[in-house]
């Protein structure tokens, strides 16, 4: 570790899904908030292992979509019955039936907006730089290895305890990944 880089977080690497799983059951049950597993493929079982709660993003979807619905009816009802009412053939100024489809349109795509926008938010994306891709042996989480990262950021961190911590969960190398 070069003495002016500020560190990051510690890297563990395993060889397979189970290790990598148990140990991310480890680390959950000593009580890490500020740690990430990173794997080649979907883990099946990882969620729970790292005590994952369901995202947030439905909830962008969700307000996304009712922002939509209301800004199409409101749309409507400011255009027909209030400025360019023409009556055409006997029909209301307003009506909800038939302001329904661009409403629900607009509930589609302010969804789609909402799911967007708030899944880069809750990422903090677009991140143009890591510090994990400075680390050779990360580079080949895309390919076959296994990577539990615990942020030095975390209030259970111990430069100590947190290696043990890891060797006992059967990583095969670790190393200290800096800023």
């Amino acid at each position: 570790m070069n003495g002016s880089a500020k560190p990051y977080g510690v890297v563990a690497e395993f060889d397979t899904p189970a290790a990598t799983m148990h140990a991310a059951e480890k680390i959950r049950d000593q009580g890490f908030t500020r740690w990430d597993v990173f794997t080649p493929y979907p883990v099946h079982g990882m969620d729970k292992a790292m005590g994952l709660r369901n995202s947030k993003v439905g909830w962008f979807t969700f307000i996304g979509g009712v922002t939509g619905y209301i800004t199409g009816m409101v749309m409507q009802w400011y255009m027909n019955a209030y400025d360019y009412s023409i009556v055409v053939g006997g029909k209301p100024m307003f009506s909800p039936i038939y302001s329904f489809p661009p409403s629900y349109e607009l509930t589609i795509l302010f969804g789609a907006f909402g799911s967007l926008f708030g899944m880069l938010f809750l990422n903090r994306l677009p991140r143009l730089y890591h510090p994990l891709l400075k680390s050779r042996r990360f580079a080949s989480v895309t390919h076959d290895k296994f990577f539990v990262v615990i942020e030095c950021g975390d209030p259970k961190y111990s430069d100590t305890e947190t290696r043990k911590l890891l060797e006992s969960s059967g990583s095969k190398h670790i190393e200290v990944a800096e800023e």
